[in-house]
């Protein structure tokens, strides 16, 4: 038997796993990186639009502040969120940037002088002061009041891994790489670790730590077509459901991303819409206008993606050997503009669908892109598991609530490890595990009998057909729209195919390099994860950001203002147990209202909020009579705890606080 000690366990090697492990090593802490893949590799390079954060600084973010971010991610989230924790987030954003820009990130810098943009489909001129000149840039992106995404080109996410990465090895992070997590070492309510298969030799290893934190990213895989990587399957998300203990929150959450390259499914960046792309049917006809006139392509994902299909629906849809689409147009912002800030998008375009969007319009069509659930935690990223923290995608944390704003994910990524990782470096170092070798023993021999029991099956079903059928009905029946039926029938489906994944045979009987075996055990856990998606979602009797119910078109905040909670307490249950978790609308900064894109009148409206809008404003009111600046209204709207280097003020130019 294997064991391997450290003082901080992370599990997941992107850019929230990563910043984690850098928080602990602040602390001094021995931490250890696990890894399914060299971390350079993770899905978070996969990112390419950028990272929201209100820094101000171009002409066209002039004004922007912690306060119109805060707004712009609590309506995208169609009210969904935990305001605390959206506040968190848009406080640390600005310094997660710079201390981005200290390790390395190449931020695209602002050039004085004029320059030339598309805006609402039109050439627009754009004169940046000489005082801006330097300073990080940032472009247009759905749901958002102020150009607020800095990015790198449309290489974002890989530039930002890459810094985190390194800075992490430079501090002696050790990074486990091709290592598998299969279960969690757990007792008496208390996480002590995690039992690893190595990918490569087939041993199991016990990981003992003084605490244990999971950044495994999102379960897009659960899904036929998706945006995901092959290792977004949800697994690690499993992990925590399985103990009995940690709950799983708003599974039914699932964002898809209006710009997938039909019909590979890779994504092609908010930033082409943001930059002034625009999308036509099969006319050549721009339609967004028709729908969202205020903010045409720019409204949230979820009402992008929504329109899309309605317009395929309509019959306006582009035929192919695939199936339909829709067309993406980024040749109107020039050569010159797409090969300097849409250079990945070209090069995507022109070796994935072999042409050049250039000259050519690129197919795409609404694909699986972004999970908003996760492992529930509290605003430090504590799950009901004691000692066991979650981050980034993975956890439910609650930054997106039911819809996530482009740019928000790469950046809650390192936002959630340098918050989240903070607290979880202090407690580590605040504990001891104290743990008996015969407990990690015995979860070693579980996990090895279990893999053996696979081995031995002899059992007829076949593991890539029950993972093939789970997929198809999850894009079938647990899509952009949904309806009661279809929904009923996924769960019904879903719930067989686990029954069935049971009595797997495989043919290839070794415990190392086996792919069979792995799909064996991996599968399972996915069917778990997809059926609380579609029990959530079959249970959730309204429609609220991404989740859109077509027999329940209204969002209702009078029944459904909470938050789903989904446990697996028996390892025998076939199907997930559903409870809930109130938002309490008399602690809100900002009360429930109009979103502001989207159809108006279809909110169900509860009492509580027009009452905590006139406190708000009352509030608001005398305070500013008082001369109180915004910070002091603020805080005494919605009081949040946070670090108090992470708290402090954030400065811009032209900001006299």
């Amino acid at each position: 038997m294997k064991i391997v000690y450290c003082d901080s366990l992370v599990i997941g090697g992107g850019l929230a796993g990563l910043r984690s492990a850098v928080a602990c090593k602040e602390r001094g802490l021995n931490t250890i990186v696990l890894s399914l893949i060299p971390v350079k590799r993770s899905h978070s390079a996969a990112a390419q639009g950028g990272m929201q954060a209100s820094l101000g600084n171009s002409k066209m973010s002039d004004g922007d502040n912690e306060d119109l971010h805060f707004a712009d991610t609590v309506k995208g989230s169609d009210w969904g969120c935990d305001q605390k924790v959206a506040r968190m987030f848009v406080t640390t954003a600005p310094k997660a940037i710079r201390q981005l820009a200290a390790w390395g990130v190449p931020w695209t810098r602002i050039k004085k002088g004029d320059r030339t943009a598309i805006i609402n489909a039109q050439k627009t001129t754009i004169t940046e002061e000489e005082f801006r000149h330097g300073l990080i840039h940032s472009r247009d992106f759905g749901g958002t009041k102020k150009w607020r995404t800095c990015y790198t080109a449309d290489a974002t996410g890989h530039s930002m891994l890459f810094a985190v990465a390194n800075e992490a090895l430079k501090r002696g992070v050790l990074i486990h790489d091709r290592k598998e997590a299969l279960a969690l070492i757990h007792k008496n309510n208390r996480c002590y670790g995690a039992v690893v298969r190595d990918l490569i030799t087939g041993e199991l290893i016990g990981y003992v730590a003084k605490g244990t934190l999971i950044a495994t990213g999102g379960y897009g895989r659960i899904y036929k077509d998706t945006t995901n990587a092959v290792i977004c399957e949800g697994t690690g998300t499993a992990l925590a459901l399985e103990t009995g203990i940690a709950k799983l929150g708003n599974m039914e959450a699932v964002q898809f991303h209006p710009t997938g390259l039909f019909p590979s499914g890779i994504l092609l960046t908010e930033g082409c819409r943001g930059d002034g792309g625009v999308l036509r049917d099969v006319d050549g006809y721009r339609f967004m206008p028709d729908y969202e006139p205020e903010k045409k392509e720019l409204a949230s994902r979820d009402v992008v993606a929504r329109r899309m299909l309605q317009r395929i629906r309509e019959g306006k849809g582009v035929s192919s050997p695939y199936g339909e689409h829709l067309w993406l147009d980024i040749s109107i912002l020039g050569r010159k503009h797409i090969e300097t800030n849409l250079r990945d998008v070209q090069e995507i375009c022109q070796v994935f669908a072999g042409i050049d969007p250039a000259d050519k319009w690129a197919p795409v069509k609404p694909m699986q892109h972004y999970c908003m659930g996760g492992i529930r935690t509290n605003a430090k990223g504590e799950t009901a598991l004691a000692g066991l923290f979650s981050a980034g995608e993975a956890a439910c944390w609650d930054l997106h609530g039911f819809n996530r704003l482009g740019g928000n994910s790469v950046s809650e990524a390192v936002v959630s490890g340098m918050i989240i990782g903070d607290y979880f470096a202090e407690s580590c170092t605040g504990t001891y595990a104290d743990i008996e070798t015969k407990l990690v023993e015995d979860f070693i021999n579980a996990q090895q009998g279990y893999l053996d029991s696979i081995l031995a099956n002899t059992g007829t079903e076949n593991v890539f057909e029950i993972k093939n059928s789970m997929k198809q009905i999850m894009g079938d029946k647990v899509g952009i729209f949904r309806d009661g039926e279809h929904l009923a029938s996924a769960v019904s489906e879903l719930e067989q195919l686990y029954i069935r994944s049971k009595n797997i045979g495989i043919k290839t009987k070794r415990l190392s390099a086996n792919p069979e075996l792995e799909e064996a055990y991996r599968v399972p856990k996915m069917l778990k994860i997809a059926l609380c998606v579609a029990k959530g979602a079959l249970d959730r009797t309204e429609s609220r950001g991404a989740h859109s119910r077509e027999d329940y078109p209204k969002r209702d905040d009078q029944n459904w203002l909470k938050r789903t909670l989904t446990s697996w307490e028996d390892p025998n249950q076939t199907m997930p147990t559903i409870t809930y978790e109130p938002l309490d609308i008399a602690t809100m900064e900002m009360a429930p209202g109009f979103r502001g894109y989207g159809a108006k009148g279809m909110i169900i409206e509860n009492p509580e909020s027009l009452r905590r809008q006139e406190q708000i404003d009352k509030i608001r009111s005398d305070m500013e009579a008082q001369g109180k600046n915004r910070y002091e209204i603020q805080e005494a709207l919605m009081p949040f705890e946070l670090q108090p280097y992470y708290k402090a003020r954030n400065e811009r130019i032209g900001d006299k606080q």
